[in-house]
């Protein structure tokens, strides 16, 4: 059995590590070539080129490596098709993974072509899933309240948990008296950039009202160097970790965070770490986005909740003085927050099986249904 995966990100990555386990353990046979990061060359793929060159986010963001990102669908098509592969398994990184579908659906369509973690068509720009129709087969799910707009569109999906679920969370250490309050503004080099210096401003405006507060920043090994640039000049200087025992054991011991928005609230949420979220994308992603969100929260944990128990700040509304006052807020009073956070682990999955062999048994029994 052939699969070609393709993974655009590092949340991607993990999951494919994920999903390549359990279809290998399943189907001891399989054959894996694609692109992917260090989780999937991990389980023993040779990845194509490297994934970095597609973790790009934001319209504004895309423009200027336009020409390049054509070039690798074309050549990630191509490879896909050389294989000849039961399945091609796309992971997340909608705009690079759909096009490669595409070519690939036309050029061979006997492959079945699967997609884990479906497009957030409840959110924005609805349309998507009955243009992705076209090109995939069946969508695996990250989301409980998901599977309805795949099906209506006229794909197969099943919901397979998600992997933040499956942490296993030790107990905070004892820390000295003060909160201790995370800092995290993003993976990405154009998050870091727009929202490093309103989130040097916020901290510093809490910390006047908590001199007690420290602070910890874990970076993302992408952006370790521009953050430390950034953060040079901020008013508070945070301590900078990198090393993931210790970031996985500050998320552990952190009383509060200050977060850009994405699937680190989950995490966030696994380890029962109160957050206030803060975003903002560039002029133009952020108008054309903006005019067609369909949803009042783009906070994970609100919507699997279904609370709005995490304050957010987003776009024009990202400015340090109201979030600083929502961190002051969310520290008096967490219980809110730690309900909500306990119904989203449950909800995604927690104490059931593990998501990647829930993901890799219905990727199997649908290519056996599809095969008949």
């Amino acid at each position: 059995m052939r699969v070609f995966i393709i993974a655009g990100e590092v949340s991607g990555d993990m999951l494919g590590g994920a999903v390549m386990v359990g279809l290998r353990s399943l189907r001891p046979d399989i054959e894996f070539a694609g692109i992917g990061g260090a989780q999937m060359q991990a389980q023993g793929l040779q990845s194509q080129f490297p994934m970095s060159e597609l973790s790009v986010m934001g319209i504004a963001e895309v423009l200027p490596k336009y020409f390049h990102l054509k070039r690798r669908i074309r050549e990630a098509a191509a490879a896909a098709i050389a294989f000849q592969p039961d399945i091609l398994l796309t992971i997340d990184s909608p705009d690079f993974s759909l096009r490669v579908a595409k070519i690939v659906r036309a050029a061979a369509p006997q492959i079945r072509n699967v997609h884990y973690v479906a497009p957030s068509v409840w959110a924005w720009r609805p349309k998507r899933a009955q243009k992705m129709a076209k090109v995939i087969d069946h969508v695996l799910a990250l989301l409980p309240f998901e599977p309805p707009y795949m099906t209506a569109a006229g794909m197969d999906c099943d919901f397979v948990g998600h992997p933040i679920a499956t942490l296993q969370i030790a107990p905070p250490r004892e820390t000295p008296a003060g909160p201790l309050v995370l800092v995290l503004p993003g993976s990405r080099r154009g998050e870091v950039e727009r929202l490093s210096e309103r989130f040097g401003a916020a901290i510093a405006l809490f910390a006047a009202d908590h001199p007690d507060a420290r602070f910890i920043l874990p970076m993302a090994a992408p952006v370790a160097d521009l953050v430390r640039e950034k953060v040079a000049s901020w008013p508070v200087q945070p301590e900078l970790v990198l090393e993931a025992g210790a970031k996985a054991q500050a998320f552990r011991d952190a009383d509060l965070a200050l977060a850009a928005s994405g699937t680190v609230s989950l995490e966030l949420a696994a380890n029962a770490t109160p957050m206030v979220i803060a975003y903002d994308m560039g002029w133009i992603s952020r108008k054309l986005i903006g005019a067609l969100m369909r949803i009042d929260t783009v906070t994970l944990v609100n919507l699997v909740s279904d609370t709005r128990a995490v304050p957010e700040f987003i776009g024009d509304n990202c400015r340090p003085a109201p979030i600083s006052r929502a961190m002051s807020q969310v520290l008096a009073a967490p219980q809110a927050q730690l309900d909500a956070m306990r119904v989203t682990m449950e909800r995604l999955g927690r104490g059931g099986e593990a998501p990647g062999l829930r993901a890799a048994k219905a990727i199997l029994q649908g290519l056996e249904k599809a095969r008949g």
